[in-house]
């Protein structure tokens, strides 16, 4: 199969977007996602489908039917009002009620069931949309949020498929274009951001989390910060120099895990004959020494830092590097403008099943010259997952607020395997710093 039916025709809605507009935003956004699913699900056969590839991860058939009941529950049942399909499997597919692990023993929806229902309640929800007024219908409802809000979750649960396709053994089964080399120009190593205020968060963009929001004041010191992502060849260099053996570049617990773990180079790589290998997707090929490194959990990306003298930016710094503007003091969508993410400016979407080299995508650097920002890797910060000043949660605690302390660390910026409707510079992931599997790399920063 191939990766080629994704594509970047639009992201979120701008602020102030017409009726008409949000409703046509909405309906790519949702055909975008379930182009994405089916394409992931059909990728493999039945069996691949129902197995677990990892305890890490659910089936895939779980995740496909975890969609459409998703869907159903929010579009179907809170904005359509409409009569439920299957109230009987709410309760299996409560994403907070079963781990991952105990998935394949729930009472699943065969694939076929599994695809049949998906496609009904998706058929539905398309004539909820053209039924709904998108001005003055209550919240959820107001300029397509609860739309966007589902098309967002598919397309979370179509990259956390796609984790579970690299964890799958047994030969590709998806393939992609190469994405596009860097420009031949040098680049500094790092750029300084400026100290000062800046807007953090949105309180304007319709489709915004509430994790994202309110938009509010911080104040940032001046910092330098990498140009690039760290790429696995810098990364190689900690690697020989015996920085996994050394505890002095560890947090405690970190060094604590890698040690029970017996890991000694990020997830997927491994040295055969004096060369480092790393398997992608049911390919073994070597190292790419100019990509960004990936499957680093924050124990690494923070050991790292340490070794090169310098650490992981903040959350706030990040955010200010990838939104604020100097010369006009405001702060941006993305790292390059207002304009929705193209294929020339970043790399989302699966369009491609790798980081592209690192110094990539000039059109889509920041007033400063920073690259990569968005697309690639989600990028590792040094802060806790916590609340933005003012937050309310919305339209359910268990999305953000419940995750909320020192126990998850924030990434920002996407990777290839995210949807540009599920990524801008406000956007707000975060994972347990002991995550391996997600699609994550970092960059480093030092004081000015």
């Amino acid at each position: 199969m191939t990766t080629d039916r994704t594509t970047h025709r639009s992201a979120d809605p701008a602020p102030g977007a017409e009726p008409d507009e949000l409703r046509r935003r909405a309906l790519d956004a949702l055909v975008r996602a379930r182009s994405r699913t089916a394409l992931l699900t059909d990728a493999v056969d039945d069996d691949d489908l129902v197995a677990q590839h990892s305890p890490l991860m659910s089936p895939l058939v779980w995740d496909l039917a975890h969609i459409g009941n998703q869907e159903e529950q929010w579009l179907l049942r809170t904005v359509g009002k409409r009569e439920a399909l299957r109230p009987d499997i709410d309760s299996v597919y409560d994403a907070f009620e079963h781990p991952r692990a105990a998935r394949p023993s729930l009472p699943l929806l065969p694939p076929a069931e599994a695809r049949g229902y998906a496609a009904d309640v998706r058929d539905r929800v398309l004539d909820v949309l053209a039924a709904t007024p998108l001005e003055g219908a209550g919240r959820l409802a107001e300029a397509s949020f609860a739309f966007g809000m589902i098309a967002q979750h598919e397309q979370q649960h179509d990259e956390t498929m796609l984790i579970t396709h690299q964890l799958r053994t047994g030969p590709a089964a998806l393939t992609a274009p190469a994405p596009p080399a860097r420009d031949a120009d040098a680049l500094p190593s790092q750029v300084l951001v400026p100290g000062g205020p800046f807007t953090m968060g949105t309180s304007t963009e319709p489709w915004a989390l509430d994790n994202e929001r309110p938009a509010h004041q911080r104040v940032v010191a001046p910092f330098h910060l990498d140009v690039t992502p760290v790429t696995c060849g810098a990364y190689l260099a900690f690697v020989e120099d015996g920085g996994y053996r050394s505890p002095r570049w560890w947090a405690p617990e970190g060094y604590e895990q890698i040690q029970r773990h017996h890991i000694a180079a990020p997830l997927f790589w491994r040295r055969e004959g004096g060369q480092w290998l790393r398997r992608r997707f049911g390919v073994l090929e070597p190292v790419p020494l100019d990509e960004p490194v990936l499957h680093v959990s924050w124990y690494e990306a923070d050991a790292y830092a340490r070794w090169a003298g310098r650490r992981l930016p903040t959350e706030a710094e990040w955010e200010k590097a990838a939104r604020h503007d100097p010369a006009t003091g405001r702060s941006r969508r993305f790292p390059w403008g207002d304009a929705d993410p193209t294929p020339d400016r970043a790399n989302l979407g699966q369009r491609h099943l790798r980081p592209a080299p690192a110094g990539a995508y000039p059109a889509g650097a920041s007033p400063l010259g920073v690259r990569q920002l968005v697309g690639d890797v989600w990028e590792w910060t040094a802060s806790d997952f916590l609340p933005h000043p003012g937050f309310a949660a919305f339209p359910y605690r268990e999305y953000s607020e419940v995750f909320f302390g020192p126990a998850h660390k924030v990434l920002r910026g996407g990777s290839f395997a995210v949807d540009a409707v599920a990524c801008r510079g406000t956007f707000r992931n975060w994972d347990l710093p002991v995550r391996r599997q997600i699609f994550a790399g970092f960059r480093t920063a030092r004081d000015a």
